[in-house]
């Protein structure tokens, strides 16, 4: 068990340092071929953060361990939502200028409810996965051309984001290294999830949706609460949104083409309505003054504390 924990925190430091270098590489190579600042950094600010989880359910798909994948693609979710977002607010109100994220945010809801469609009769077949993918694909085409009409000044700040050096061999070797500790990263956490989750008495479902989704969200959650402080209530939402329907729509998705997967009874009657709830709590409080404030973080907290305290009264 010692042992277990402690290749999961060195997973989840490699995961955080990978995904910091594939983020600024990313960038930086984006803009050498010639991608204009800001598409640069609409991308990395839509879906920068997901690599992390994608390259972990990526090797728990491909060990056959679905059921860790499935519960750390939701699980992630609900915590962006109510962790990630809620800590960032409560650190400083956040201003959201960017009208993009409101129509993206019922987009959001759309996919969780067509999940949840789609998993009544206990599978995600694979024809479902490739429409998953398509709204994936017609969603990217929205952003792309949507963008395009925000103000200035968030076009501006969004493509300030993405302004790093863009020097060749230094970006190559910033994928390269990111290549490698996002590789040993994912290795090690699905190797070491299911021993913490036997040691704990918990399904590998349940280790995908608590300690796997929670760990790999840590640095965003710092993060967020970095970019809450310097006024960049646009970033911290846009990565929170972004990285949600890049879960469910490549993710699982994804998975869910190249295999048919099983979706577990409770799932659909919990997690994912959960997933839900927290949009539709948090729907409200973008639609009237276009803040988030620390009330309104602390309401996201509480929600995702009670959330947590419900999964682990439901173990026994």
């Amino acid at each position: 068990m010692i042992a277990a924990t402690a290749w999961f925190v060195l997973g989840l430091l490699l995961l955080a340092l990978g995904g910091d270098s594939i983020v600024k590489a990313a960038s930086g190579l984006a803009q050498r071929v010639g991608a204009s600042p800001f598409v640069a950094g609409l991308l990395l600010v839509a879906f920068g953060t997901s690599l992390p989880e994608l390259v972990v359910n990526a090797r728990a798909f491909v060990v056959g361990a679905g059921e860790l994948a499935l519960g750390n693609a939701v699980g992630s979710n609900i915590v962006n939502l109510g962790l990630t977002l809620g800590m960032a607010a409560l650190a400083a109100p956040l201003l959201v200028r960017m009208r993009l994220l409101s129509p993206l945010l019922v987009m959001l809801a759309v996919a969780s409810l067509a999940l949840i469609a789609f998993g009544l009769d206990g599978v995600i077949a694979r024809w479902e996965g490739g429409v998953l993918l398509l709204g994936f694909v017609l969603m990217l085409g929205y952003v792309l051309c949507r963008a395009r009409r925000e103000a200035e000044t968030v076009q501006e700040a969004v493509a300030g984001y993405a302004m790093t050096r863009t020097g060749l061999f230094l970006n190559v070797v910033r994928l390269l290294f990111a290549a490698v500790a996002l590789y040993y990263g994912a290795r090690w956490i699905v190797q070491a999830a299911p021993q913490l989750g036997a040691g704990l008495g918990w399904s590998p479902l349940l280790v995908g949706l608590l300690p796997v989704a929670i760990g790999t969200a840590l640095p965003e959650v710092a993060a967020a609460i970095a970019a809450a402080r310097r006024g960049q209530g646009d970033m911290v939402l846009g990565h929170v949104i972004g990285s949600s329907l890049f879960n469910l729509l490549v993710v699982v998705g994804g998975m869910a083409a190249l295999r048919p997967m099983a979706l577990p009874a409770s799932f659909v009657k919990l997690e994912l309505p959960a997933a839900v709830a927290f949009v539709l709590v948090l729907y409200p409080m973008l639609k009237g003054d276009l803040t988030i404030s620390r009330r309104e973080g602390g309401i996201l907290l509480v929600a995702f504390l009670a959330w947590i305290a419900l999964e682990l009264a439901l173990i026994g």
